[in-house]
């Protein structure tokens, strides 16, 4: 260790730490302490908590008691700039391992900072000399492509730090690197110590079922992007960001880079200020477009997962999930963008368009993380399928269209109860239809003076009969592409019929007397 470096080690650092930000320090240096060298530990921490800010001192306190030197390993180069920054705050000399790095100087040093595919790189080359590394930190830990550098550290004391202790891979639990998981604070206990703002959901029932589920376990983006880039789609997320979020700073997630880019020109045809950001862009591109968004304070930014981490902007009012996510940790990671505290922000708003809600509950619920570490699979089977989730939902009419049949007291007819009476008194599937359209009928003639009327108000309809027979299609379990759109051409031939030959009858049922005569 360098005269400077130890100087360093010595300063008392400026960040102030809090009550349980030590409380988690003491756990962790007690495992140095009592567990065996090569340990591996995984602390868990919620966004914000300030996970960088605990295991900067971590290092500092290592470095000033061990003879030994600390690696610490990221997945993107951007956290490995902000991880640098840090320690270096902390009086922590650190080398950043990047492509570009001479390491001729690396015997001066006693902390490096690497991410990870630079470090297997390196280390395949012979570049780096690790035989006297004591700790290796490991940020964001539950990402798996850390796994293939443990064999280089067998006899190094490991520390994961994660959000979510969770592998997205359900073949590489978190459980088969690491010997123990020690969990921090609750995102409820950081909400109710004003660490983190709280979440205000917003919550939509989305027909997802076309979705389908790649590889990774995750949806995939050909089918997110044939979903979400339809113009009903399009339409639901203007009118949720109109309803909950006009004028207040949001930011889009999608899942797809074509979503995004369709999202940012329909806002933009709406004459709203949105930008565009993927992974394609520059770091000058990203940096002017991340400053445009940090100064304009109603500027909406859809991007696509890259900013899911390592992106720190306390005043976001609003997270939009213009996607579905069959991964806990991304959707923690997804509205925890939005957690930030500020002066004037104790809460931000969510605004879910995924169905996420539904399967992970609301974000910051009291998981059981060392359950989840454990056994993750428990608990990933027990999480609700789309199908599951979507037999919940009640499909209701738009604000718009319900405000046109102000008569009707009940608007609503239930599909699959219809179908589970019918069939259990031996009728036809056939008949859920027939009081489905003499149901839509009856509410059309309801609030109409003549037969004209009522085939005006049938027309509104379109969207709650497509949902029907999606619902229907479900009972029967015939849901073919051609045979929903025979359906539905169908439904609304014989509803224009209903009402041509019925008008009169249902009309007198319901006001006692005749239509009025035309003039």
């Amino acid at each position: 260790m360098s005269i400077l470096d130890t100087d360093l080690q010595e300063r008392i650092t400026g960040k102030e730490l809090y009550s349980y930000q030590k409380g988690a320090i003491s756990q962790i240096f007690e495992k140095f302490e009592t567990a065996a060298k090569d340990y591996h530990l995984l602390y868990q921490l919620p966004t914000g908590g300030g996970k960088t800010v605990i295991f900067s001192e971590i290092v500092r306190q290592y470095l000033k008691n061990h003879n030994k030197k600390v690696l610490v390993m990221t997945h993107r180069i951007e956290l490995c700039k902000q991880t640098s920054a840090m320690l270096t705050e902390f009086g922590v000399v650190n080398k950043v391992v990047n492509s570009t790095a001479s390491l001729d100087d690396q015997n001066q040093y006693s902390c490096f900072v690497a991410m990870v595919e630079t470090l297997n790189n390196r280390l395949q080359d012979d570049k780096l000399d690790i035989s006297d590394v004591g700790l290796v930190i490991i940020d964001e830990a539950h990402y798996n492509s850390f796994n293939k550098l443990f064999k280089y550290f067998e006899k190094s004391f490991i520390l994961g730090v994660t959000a979510t202790p969770l592998s997205s891979n359900k073949n590489l639990p978190m459980k088969d690197n690491y010997n123990e998981l020690i969990t921090g604070e609750t995102i409820q206990d950081l909400i109710d110590n004003e660490f983190l703002a709280q979440a205000e959901t917003y919550k939509y029932d989305m027909g997802l079922t076309s979705l389908e589920v790649g590889a990774n376990g995750d949806y995939t983006v050909k089918s997110s992007e044939d979903l979400y880039t339809s113009s009903n789609m399009l339409d639901t997320l203007v009118a949720a960001y109109r309803k909950h979020s006009e004028g207040k700073k949001t930011l889009i997630f999608n899942n797809g880079i074509n979503t995004s880019i369709m999202v940012y020109h329909t806002f933009k045809t709406e004459g709203f200020p949105i930008m565009h950001l993927d992974n394609t862009a520059t770091k000058k591109q990203r940096q002017h477009i991340l400053d445009w968004f940090k100064n304009t304070p109603n500027a909406i930014l859809t991007s696509v997962s890259i900013l899911t981490t390592g992106f720190d902007e306390p005043t976001i009012d609003t997270i939009i999930l213009n996607r579905a996510t069959k991964s806990l940790t991304l959707y923690y990671q997804m509205i925890g963008r939005g957690s930030r505290i500020l002066n004037n922000k104790s809460s931000f708003k969510v605004i879910d368009l995924g169905n996420n809600f539904y399967r992970f509950g609301p974000w910051g619920s009291d998981l059981d993380w060392q359950l989840i570490f454990r056994s993750p699979n428990y608990y990933m089977d027990r999480l609700q399928s789309d199908d599951e989730i979507e037999n919940h939902f009640r499909r209701e009419l738009s604000e718009e269209v319900r405000a046109e049949f102000p008569k009707s007291r009940e608007v609503y007819f239930d599909i699959r109860d219809t179908y589970k009476t019918a069939t259990s008194k031996g009728e036809s599937s056939k008949v859920v239809l027939e009081r489905s359209i003499a149901q839509h009928g009856y509410i059309c003639i309801e609030n109409s003076e003549d037969v004209y009327d009522a085939l005006t108000l049938g027309k509104l309809l379109s969207d709650d009969i497509d949902s029907r027979i999606h619902e229907y299609a479900k009972c029967i379990s015939k849901s073919t592409h051609n045979f929903l759109s025979w359906l539905k051409d169908d439904y609304k031939k014989k509803l224009r019929s209903y009402l041509l030959n019925n008008f009169d009858e249902v009309y007198e049922q319901i006001h006692g007397h005749p239509p009025p005569e035309e003039d």
